[in-house]
């Protein structure tokens, strides 16, 4: 996968986990809860992840997750932002 497609995944597994929290990025960056950099630097940290197809298949299952996994490495910013 490229480098670029390699973001555009991780963005997108980024969005979807915060979607599932409850988490609207781009409306906690118009409020101020959130720093645009700081949705990028999160798609990077994803990107960092070792194992993001188990994150993926939790996310397809489509359970109330309630929090960010323990894993995941944007935890205590999803945890952060969640209603």
């Amino acid at each position: 996968m490229s480098d670029r497609a390699t973001l555009r995944y991780h963005a997108g597994l980024m969005d979807e986990m915060a979607t599932t929290l409850g988490v609207d990025l781009q409306e906690a960056a118009i409020d101020g809860a959130l720093r645009f950099d700081e949705i990028s630097d999160a798609v990077l940290r994803c990107a960092q992840c070792p194992n993001p197809g188990h994150c993926a298949a939790l996310l397809d299952q489509g359970t109330d997750l309630g929090s960010a996994p323990e894993y995941c490495r944007n935890q205590e910013l999803l945890n952060r932002l969640a209603p």
